[in-house]
């Protein structure tokens, strides 16, 4: 049962940060709303079973998303989190109950409803009145600098009117109004360029444009709703306001934009008939919301209340239910991704549900549709999904009592490999590896990528054309690339194609750990790929290593070992690696500590809060050269936590258990220490 559940545990957050990088990196989400909902639902019930399987890195233990590396990295000196979710009134009246539980208090509390908007959160700096920066969220910790293309929102102001204080960090949501993205779109159509799909899409692709001149030509807008940081000043605004409410007054005096919808509501059913209330307006509102947002008004008392680990305690949001149509399925295709998995796809007759046309539905799996019985033909439910991506709900009826079910295909659409579908395992799959061409762009697309080999303007496009041309067929073919061969490519000049040339000759020099994670075995991400690298030392030790050497590396299980195992059982995969390393991709073996000789062996350390000197991840790396081992969870066998800033409910646990705690500062000491420098 509880391998069961760790497998469930490792496919679930799997399933959530690819879906999670989709969403927040590249603008392209793949999972409806509601579906990603029930993921992060499964993992919370799991990982409230199995405590001791909570990881840092674990989406429940953090905000979604990371910074890209187009743009500077900002860390936010508070914490930019996400909220918990409620899809029902009940779910609204339970969070009433556990704050009056918390507080200790009865009667009516107030709270502050707005409208949950639908764009991309940001976090705006003011020195002295001045705009001084500002980022995106990002991952919650770090974002990206987007100054220069928020500086051109108009709505945004420049500098604070009134007695503005010294120091002000304001977060809010920037948007696209429905008007001006139908506006923007009919331009796009006119001009063949892109189109978006939706408001928000266009709202975060917008503001993150290399050249603040696109931004500024596009009509984005933004409300302001909550405070990052405040440091009133000598002679300037006096102290933090004491409400909510009192919050957004402040805002509007210093000429920050403020939802014209929020209100004050009494008790959860003042906060249920706003959410009827403006659900009945929802369609006539100048801009897309997919929900309202709860905040009780006392600042003191949100300050008591606190913060789980990715969200406040006295905040929610309460989510809209989706829009929803009937129309017919005229075929149903399979498309391949990377790591060769088939996912059927269902045309549709196109229909107007949620605000835009669908006729594209993914199904996600066979099993699923099975389980829907989706058959060609059959009239269907479709609906938009947190209004962002269409999702087919149910079939209605069949086109005829005989319609064919849909059959998983024996061979690959694209390159006609054998497909096969593990016993136990939803995701059927194609066989061909780097042979097929679905699977060989997509497998480029990471190998390039910057955590992998970091082949600096390596993008969709040129990799696109350089599998359509047939000139890459492996990664190991990029480095036999001449800027001669570019430079005949669709927008490839000279220079360009030699900057791509030299880009692929620098990442010729690389990292162990790197190499394996751009190799894309499955399920290894960059810290699996490390813990690898540090076991193994070496990658021709790895190679020859079976499943029961594989799991003796430090959290990884039966089913990762397996993958990595037949990844390297592959006389493909070999041949590829011969290759790279025969065009000259090289790294340096790494030294296979004693972990038994380390000065941290058979030490248990989690992490709390956020530090100023390193990230978590180095944080962890630091620890694990060291021969500690790094949980998610608090418990007797706890050797130490490290606080950094708002470190949450951990850090009473520790103090309950009578666990020692070490601030960044003794941390850091006791790194430098057993470093022995």
């Amino acid at each position: 049962m509880r391998r069961d559940a760790e497998a469930r545990i490792a496919e679930l957050r799997s399933q959530i940060a690819r879906n999670d990088y989709r969403y927040y990196v590249l603008d392209d989400p793949d999972l409806p709303d509601a579906e990603y909902d029930k993921l992060m639902i499964e993992l919370r019930a799991l990982e409230a079973e199995y405590p001791d399987l909570i990881t840092p890195d674990s989406p429940t233990q953090k905000v979604s998303g990371e910074p890209v590396a187009t743009f500077g990295v900002v860390t936010h000196k508070v914490p930019m989190l996400s909220l918990d979710n409620a899809f029902t009134d009940e779910d609204v009246r339970a969070f009433d109950r556990r704050i009056h539980e918390r507080l200790g208090v009865e009667g009516e509390l107030e709270y502050v409803a707005e409208p949950k908007l639908d764009g991309l959160a940001v976090t705006v700096i003011y020195r002295d009145g001045k705009l001084e920066k500002a980022a995106t969220r990002g991952d919650g910790v770090k974002g990206e600098e987007v100054t220069a293309n928020v500086r051109t929102i108009l709505k945004v102001p420049k500098k604070l009117a009134g007695k503005a204080p010294h120091l002000l960090e304001v977060r809010g949501e920037v948007f696209m109004p429905l008007a001006g993205f139908e506006r923007m779109n009919r331009l796009a159509r006119e001009r063949n360029e892109k189109v978006y799909i939706n408001p928000r899409n266009a709202a975060s692709g917008s503001l993150r444009q290399l050249d603040p001149e696109i931004t500024r030509k596009r009509p984005l807008d933004m409300y302001f709703y909550a405070l990052g940081l405040i440091e009133p000043g000598p002679g300037r605004h006096p102290a933090q306001p004491d409400t909510q409410w009192d919050l957004l007054e402040a805002f509007r005096e210093w000429g920050l934009p403020v939802s014209e919808e929020a209100k004050r509501v009494k008790g959860a059913e003042g906060c249920l008939e706003y959410y009827r209330s403006l659900g009945a307006r929802r369609s006539s509102l100048r801009y897309q919301i997919d929900g309202v947002v709860y905040k009780l008004n006392g600042r003191a008392d949100q300050e008591r209340l606190g913060f789980v680990s990715r969200a406040p305690r006295w905040a929610i949001a309460h989510k809209f239910p989706a829009d929803e149509a009937t129309t017919v399925v005229l075929k149903v295709e399979f498309q391949v991704g990377r790591t060769g998995a088939l996912t059927p796809v269902a045309r549709l007759e196109p229909v107007f549900v949620g605000g835009v046309t669908v006729s594209n539905v993914t199904l996600h799996n066979i099993d699923e549709v099975r389980r829907k019985d989706v058959r060609e033909g059959d009239t269907v439910v479709v609906r938009r999904a947190g209004d962002v991506i269409p999702e087919l709900v149910r079939s209605v009826r069949h086109a005829s009592e005989d319609a064919p079910a849909v059959q998983l295909p024996k061979h690959c659409p694209v390159c006609n490999s054998a497909v096969i579908q593990a016993e136990g395992e939803a995701v059927a799959r194609c066989t061909g590896g780097f042979t097929c061409r679905a699977q060989r762009q997509e497998s480029l697309r990471h190998f390039a990528s910057r955590r992998a080999m970091d082949i600096e303007g390596l993008g969709d496009k040129l990799i696109e054309q350089l599998v359509e041309t047939g000139m890459v067929k492996s990664p190991a073919d990029l480095y036999t690339l001449t800027a001669a061969q570019l430079a005949d490519l669709e927008r490839m000049g000279e220079k360009s194609a030699a900057k791509r040339v030299e880009a692929i000759a620098r990442s010729r020099d690389t990292t162990l750990p790197r190499f394996l994670f751009a190799l894309g075995i499955r399920d290894v991400g960059e810290a699996t790929a490390l813990a690898l690298a540090r076991h193994f030392g070496s990658l021709d030790r790895l190679m020859k290593a079976d499943e029961q050497a594989i799991q003796q590396v430090q959290d990884v299980g039966p089913i990762v070992a397996a993958h990595v195992a037949a990844f390297f059982a592959s006389a493909e995969h070999r041949e590829v690696i011969a290759r790279l390393r025969q065009e000259g991709v090289r790294w340096a073996d790494m030294e296979r500590p004693d972990v038994a000789t380390q000065p941290l062996a058979g030490m248990t350390f989690v992490i709390t809060g956020t530090l100023e000197s390193m990230t978590r991840e180095e944080a962890q790396e630091a620890l694990v050269a060291l021969g500690a081992k790094v949980s998610g969870s608090v418990s007797r066998k706890t050797t130490y936590v490290v606080a950094g800033s708002e470190p949450g409910s951990k850090l009473r646990k520790a103090e309950e258990l009578g666990v020692k705690v070490l601030d960044e500062a003794a941390f850091t000491a006791l790194l430098r220490n057993q470093r022995g420098g």
